[in-house]
Order: C-alpha cells, then structure tokens, then sequence
C-alpha cells in the first residue's frame, strides 16, 4: 500500500499544477482578488488584487485524488469520508468568508461569530459520526506510557482542537508560501505517522493533501500568483485537527504543529500585553510580521518558519515513533 500513498501524493501535485493555469485567470477575469489589511506591513499593499480563493484547488484536488486512490487500492472508510466532511466543511466556511471580503471589498467577511457557528457546527457532527462508529476516548501523552479515558469530556477536546487548529492555521497564512510549505510539512509527518502505524487510508489522505499544498506553493511562493484565502487555510486547519484525532495524536498536534501554536500565541499575548500594560511585545502580531518589521526579508521569514516546522514535525515523528 506504500506505492498508494506515493501516487496519491504525486496525483495530487499534478492536478494543482494542472488545474492552478486555468483557475487563477478565472478568478482574474471575476475580480476575485485579495484586500490587503490596513494595519499591515507596507510591503504588502502593492500585493492588493492578487487573485485569492485557491484554496479551492487545493481541495478539489484532495477529494478527487483522495477518492480515487482510496476507491482503486483500498475500502473507503468512515474515518476518511470524515477527513474529507471536515475539509469540505471549514472550506465552504472560508468560501464564505472570503467571497464576502471580495464583494463587500473589504478585509472582514464572516463575523467572528457566524464563523464560530459554522466550526462549531461542522465539529459537532463530526464527533457524532466518529461517536457512533465507537471511537475511543482515550488520550495518549506524546513521549511517555501515560494514557487516560477523557469520557464526554473528549467531544470538549475535538471541538477545541477543531475550531483552534483551523483558526491557528489561518493566522499563519500571512506571507508567500509560508502556509502552503509549513503544512505541507506538518501534514507529511502526520503522513509517516499514519503508515508506520498500519493506517493507509488515513495516510493516503495525508499525502494527498500535502501533493495539493506543494502544488499550490508552485504559484504561491513569492512573488505570489494566487493565494489560498480563508478557504484555504480554514480547510487545512480543520483538516490537520482532524486527522490528529482520527489517529489518535491529539496533543502531538501540538508539537508537528509548534509554528502554527507559536502564530497563535503571538497574537494572545500581544492582545493580553496590549490591554492590561498599553504596551506591545512585538511590532505586529501574527509573529511572522513581527520579524518582517525587524527588517526580515519576505523569503527569509518564510523559509526561517520553514524550517522551524520541519524540526517540529521531525520531533513528533521522533517522540511517537522512538521514545
């Protein structure tokens, strides 16, 4: 089944690289480009226009490989029909947000509340299928023997993962391929993780989903021709706290992925500082702009952050397979 996973990476990176030439003049010719935040770096305002949305290739990309790989080599499960409800899911939230921001011509789309609502929903019946199909509810601690049953209390657990991955992942797109690479990696751990502990439907999803990333970054590194929008990132998001939970990693999420817990941080400390002392701890939060205002290049924050993820995901992979 090894050979799966690898045509199901490879299938999914040529059909983003195929598909990306016709869809980015399509959102062109709509007008669907990206409205940069006021309060930003400077820099990114010559960045105004660029066609957003292409997060919908990456997940177009995901389902039909993902399907078709599944349907060719193995028996389409529960657990991978929810992977694909849960990407679908906060991706239709992110098309939401992002078509408002388009046609409103503005930097806000959803409020924070109807995006809450629609997380809360699309977890909601997530846990409810994946409930009834028996699942556990025992949690293991990365890197040590301990284990314990969290009962009623584990659907707190999948909600808090689901709605805070997906908005944690969300923080992060901010820069040229920063996201598309950092999830690439984060996924691609889960992706090992996944086949070195029997589960190839599951690993199979993975890397259909890492082929998609990598062949969006193709037009998303800098200078950027595309960005993924909300739909993108809310769609990755929810997708990586699924897949956490449906392998049962759940707080080695936390350490594959160390950059997007770091953005968040970054962003609730800056708020805490800011009203309790009227001080900031950092020039702009997310942190990736912090380091932009240091006088960063673009390039090298990213690839900074690159690697930053690439020794989380190498430390889960670590702590999970040999500790």
């Amino acid at each position: 089944m090894t050979a799966a996973i690898f045509v199901a990476l490879a299938a999914a990176f040529i059909l983003t690289v195929l598909l990306s030439p016709l869809f980015i003049p399509f959102l062109k010719q709509l007008k669907f480009g990206q409205s940069i935040r006021e309060d930003g770096p400077e820099s990114h305002l010559k960045k105004g226009g660029t066609p957003t949305m292409g997060g919908v290739m990456i997940i177009v990309s995901i389902m039909i490989v993902t399907l078709l790989v599944q349907g060719i080599w193995l028996e389409l499960k529960t657990e991978v029909l929810l992977l694909l409800f849960v990407t679908a899911g906060f991706g239709l939230i992110g098309f939401l947000d992002d078509f408002i921001k388009i046609t409103k011509k503005r930097n806000l789309g959803l409020t924070s509340k109807q995006k809450l609502f629609g997380q809360l929903v699309v977890a909601l019946v997530f846990f409810i299928v994946l409930n009834n199909t028996g699942f556990e509810t025992i949690v293991s601690v990365p890197g040590t023997n301990l284990s314990f049953d969290m009962g009623w209390f584990y659907f707190l657990l999948v909600i808090v993962m689901l709605v805070g991955a997906s908005n944690a992942v969300n923080l992060t797109d901010g820069l040229d391929g920063l996201l598309a690479g950092t999830g690439a990696i984060a996924f691609g751990a889960f992706a090992v993780l996944a086949w070195y502990i029997g589960m190839e439907e599951t690993s199979i999803f993975a890397a259909a989903v890492v082929g998609a990333v990598l062949g969006f970054l193709v037009f998303n590194a800098h200078p950027a021709k595309v960005f993924m929008g909300d739909t993108g990132s809310l769609a990755l998001g929810g997708a990586i706290a699924a897949l956490a939970i449906i392998v049962k990693m759940e707080f080695l999420l936390v350490i594959i992925g160390g950059v997007f817990v770091v953005e968040t941080l970054s962003v609730i400390l800056q708020v805490i500082s800011f009203k309790t002392t009227g001080n900031r701890l950092f020039k702009m939060s997310p942190l990736h702009h912090h380091f932009e205002l240091s006088g960063w290049s673009e390039w090298r924050v990213v690839v900074t952050f690159w690697a930053a993820g690439i020794v989380c995901a190498v430390l889960g992979i670590y702590i999970e397979v040999w500790l």
